[in-house]
C-alpha cells in the first residue's frame, strides 16, 4: 500500500477503520476495505509506544486539556526535517499534528493539523478560539481581537489553538498572549478551517491487532530475505555471523537469517560508551537463544583520545573508527581468519548515507567481511511489526522513548534523546555535559555550545547556522593547540626546473619525529636522521622533506606530481602523531608490512607504497576535518 509521490514529497500508507491500525501492504488481515492517507517522505513510520505514548497524550493535555480522543488508540510517528526531533502524529488514519523539540526551551511543542483540530473539538477544555465576520478564503489570515467571542483557557505567544467559526472548525495559532488577543489587529494566525469531514473514528487497537492487520505482508517480507540470503550463503563456505548491536533493526535481521541459517553466531562492538541495558540485553539475549556471541571490547578507547580530537561529530564520526572498526577489525581477524559473511540490519530510510545500500556490501575498514542486509528496504513500522510477530525480546529502552539506540553520547542522535539519557542516567549525561562544557570553555565557545547541541557538527547545516544567528552566538572554536597547516608556497615551477610546495604544519606532537618517518614509508623510500630530525621520502617522480619544526618542502618533475606528494606527506605526518592505534591499516596490509605495538611501524623490505593503509586510516580520512589550512601565510 505505501507508494511515494515524488512531486510532492508525500508518501501515501493505508488505514483500516475497523481495526484501527496502519497497513503496510495491499490489504488488511481483516478483510475490510483499507483507507489511504499520506505522510511527509521519505515515510519511515514507526508505531508510538512506551514513553512516546505518554509524551504525545500529555503535549495534547497541556495545550488543550484533553487527550481522550487517542487514549487506547494505535498512535504512529513518522519523522519529518526539522531543527530537532519532528514527527508526525498519526491516528485515526490521519496526521493529527506535528511534535517538535525545541533546542532553546528543552522541551516538546505542538502544531496542530486540521484533522487535529476537528478530533479534539468536542473534548478540549482550553486553547479553543470562537470567532464571526470575516469572508472568502480564510487559510493564512490573521483574526483581528475584535472578531474573537469566546476564549477558553490562558497561553502565551505561538500556542496552538483550535477555531471554531459557526460549523467550521480549524486549526490556528496565538500571534499574542492571551490576554493581549481583544486588543490585538492581528491575533490569531488561521492555519486551516473547513467544515467538519466526518473523519472516521477507529477503535481501540493495539500491537497484537497491528500485527494480525499485516502478518501476511510481513511473512512475505520474512520470505523474500531469508530466499536472498541462503541464495548467497549456500554458494560460499563461511561461517555466518549476525552484527547484534542491541538495535531494533540488528534484531529484525537476526530474525530472519536465524530461519535463514543454521549455526548463527553473534558479533557484538562494547564501545565502552554503550548504554548498559544494552551490553546487558546483548549478553542475555545471546544467553537465553544459546547463542555464541563473539564481543570485541573498545575499552576506554573513546575518553582515551577525546582531547586529541575533540568532541565527535556526524560529520566527523571518528569515534566509529577508534571504538568500532578498530576492534571488529580485530576480532574479525581472530576469530574468523578465513572471513564471515555478517547479516547486518543497515536499512535505506534510516539515514541519507544509506539510501544506496545494497543487499551484499563490504566496509573498506573491515577486511575479511561480506555484508548481508536483508532488511534494507524495510520501513520502521515493518521492523516493529516484524519483531512483534516472531516475539522477539527487544532492547527495554525502546520503552524509554528513545528512536535509535547506540552509543548514549552519539553526535548523531538528537538533543532530545540527550536530555532523555538525563532520564534514564544522569551519571552518564552529566559526565559528557561536564566535558562538552570544558571543551567549550577551552575555545572560547559559549555554553550553548554544549547545551544546545552545536558540537554534534564540524561544519554547522544551515538550519544550526540560522539558529545560532538568531540567538548571536559564536560556534567556531579557537584554533589554539589544533593542527595547522600554513602554505608559504602553493605548487609553482622552480627556477632550476620542475615545481614545488612549501609549508609548516603545527600539529600537537605525542610521538617521537621517528614515528613520521615510519608513516612516510607507505609512500617510498625514507632517509632518517634521528639526530637532526630530517626525513626524506622519495618516489619516482617526487621527493619531500620533512623537519622536526614541522617545515615540509616537495620537488616534482610535474605540477600534479607535486601537489600529490604534498597531500601525501601532510596526511603522513598527522597519521604519525595523532594514530589512535586502532589497527585497522596494519589489516588492511596485503603484505602484512605493518604493526602497531609500540606504535606504527612498516616494514620497508615488504612495503610496496600501494597506498592502502593510508586510505584506511581514520586520521587520514577525516584530514580535511583536522586541519585548518592557512593559505599565503607568513612566517
Amino acid at each position: 500500500m505505501t507508494r511515494v509521490n515524488a512531486a510532492h514529497g508525500k508518501t501515501h500508507f493505508g488505514w483500516c477503520d475497523s481495526c484501527g491500525t496502519l497497513v503496510l501492504g495491499n490489504g488488511c488481515g481483516c478483510g475490510s476495505p483499507v483507507r489511504s492517507f499520506e505522510v511527509n517522505s521519505p515515510g519511515d513510520m514507526r508505531p508510538c509506544m512506551g514513553d512516546g505514548v505518554s509524551t504525545v497524550l500529555s503535549l495534547f493535555e497541556r495545550e488543550f486539556g484533553s487527550s481522550v480522543p487517542l487514549r487506547g488508540k494505535s498512535i504512529f510517528l513518522n519523522k519529518v526535517p526539522g531543527e530537532d526531533r519532528a514527527d508526525e502524529i498519526i491516528a485515526h488514519g490521519a496526521v493529527l499534528a506535528l511534535m517538535r523539540y525545541d533546542l532553546s526551551a528543552k522541551r516538546f511543542e505542538l502544531d496542530l493539523r486540521q484533522p487535529g483540530a476537528e478530533l479534539l473539538a468536542d473534548s478540549a477544555t482550553k486553547n479553543v478560539i470562537t470567532f464571526s465576520g470575516m469572508s472568502g478564503h480564510l487559510k493564512g489570515k490573521s483574526i483581528p481581537g475584535a472578531n474573537i467571542s469566546s476564549i477558553s483557557g490562558e497561553f502565551g505567544t505561538g500556542a496552538p489553538l483550535i477555531l471554531k467559526r459557526g460549523g467550521k472548525v480549524g486549526a490556528g495559532a496565538a500571534l499574542v498572549p492571551s490576554g493581549d488577543i481583544g486588543s490585538s489587529e492581528k491575533a490569531v494566525k488561521i492555519r486551516s478551517i473547513d467544515s467538519p469531514s466526518d473523519m472516521p473514528i477507529s477503535p481501540d487497537s493495539d500491537r497484537k491487532r497491528f500485527v494480525e492487520a499485516n502478518r501476511q505482508h510481513l511473512l512475505d517480507l520474512e520470505s523474500v530475505a531469508i530466499n536472498r540470503i541462503r541464495s548467497y550463503v549456500k554458494k560460499r563456505k563461511l561461517p555466518v555471523t549476525v552484527s547484534f548491536s542491541g538495535g531494533k533493526d540488528s534484531l529484525a535481521a537476526y530474525g530472519v537469517a536465524s530461519r535463514a541459517v543454521r549455526d548463527l553466531e553473534l558479533i557484538f562492538v562494547d564501545t565502552g560508551i554503550e548504554f548498559p541495558e544494552t551490553v546487558r540485553y546483548v549478553d542475555d539475549f545471546a544467553e537465553k537463544n544459546n547463542l555464541a556471541l563473539h564481543k570485541a571490547a573498545a575499552g576506554d578507547a573513546f575518553f582515551r583520545n577525546v582531547d586529541a580530537f575533540g568532541p565527535p561529530a556526524k560529520d566527523f564520526r571518528w569515534c566509529c573508527k577508534t571504538c568500532k572498526l578498530g576492534p571488529i577489525t580485530d576480532l574479525i581477524s581472530n576469530d574468523f581468519p578465513k572471513g564471515t559473511i555478517t547479516v547486518e540490519g543497515n536499512r535505506m530510510l534510516e539515514s541519507f548515507s544509506r539510501g544506496d545500500t545494497k543487499f551484499v556490501s563490504t566496509n573498506p575498514f573491515v577486511p575479511n567481511q561480506v555484508s548481508l542486509n536483508p532488511v534494507r528496504e524495510w520501513n520502521a513500522s515493518e521492523i516493529w511489526g516484524y519483531i512483534w510477530l516472531r516475539k522477539l525480546e527487544y532492547n527495554p529502552l525502546y520503552e524509554r522513548d528513545f528512536e535509535r539506540i547506540g552509543c548514549y553520547l552519539c553526535a548523531s542522535c538528537l538533543g532530545s534523546e540527550w536530555e532523555n539519557v538525563k532520564n534514564v542516567h544522569e551519571d552518564l549525561y552529566d559526565e559528557w555535559n561536564d566535558y562538552l562544557r570544558g571543551y567549550a570553555a577551552r575555545k572560547g565557545l559559549p555554553q550553548e555550545y554544549a547545551d544546545m547541541g552545536f558540537w554534534r557538527w564540524k561544519v554547522l547545516p544551515p538550519k544550526m547556522v540560522r539558529l545560532a544567528e538568531d540567538m548571536d552566538l559564536r560556534t567556531e572554536p579557537e584554533r589554539s593547540g589544533e593542527p595547522v597547516m600554513r602554505m608559504l608556497k602553493g605548487a609553482s615551477s622552480c627556477a632550476a626546473g620542475g615545481f614545488s610546495v612549501e609549508a609548516v604544519a603545527n600539529i600537537p606532537r605525542s610521538r617521537d619525529f621517528s614515528s613520521v618517518a615510519e608513516a612516510l614509508r607507505s609512500i617510498g623510500e625514507v632517509r632518517y636522521s634521528d639526530e637532526f630530525e630530517i626525513a626524506l621520502v622519495k618516489t619516482r617522480d617526487a621527493t619531500a622533506k620533512l623537519f622536526g619544526g614541522g617545515q615540509i618542502s616537495v620537488v616534482s618533475d610535474s605540477l600534479k606530481g607535486a601537489e600529490r606528494m604534498f597531500e601525501r606527506a601532510a596526511k603522513a605526518l598527522l597519521r604519525a602523531q595523532m594514530c589512535t592505534s586502532c589497527g585497522i591499516c596494519a589489516e588492511k596490509c596485503p603484505r602484512n608490512a605493518i604493526t602497531i605495538r609500540g606504535g606504527l611501524k612498516i616494514d620497508p623490505g615488504r612495503c610496496d607504497s600501494c597506498g592502502i593503509c593510508e586510505r584506511s586510516c581514520m586520521v587520514v580520512h577525516y584530514y580535511d576535518k583536522m586541519m585548518s589550512i592557512e593559505k599565503n601565510a607568513r612566517i
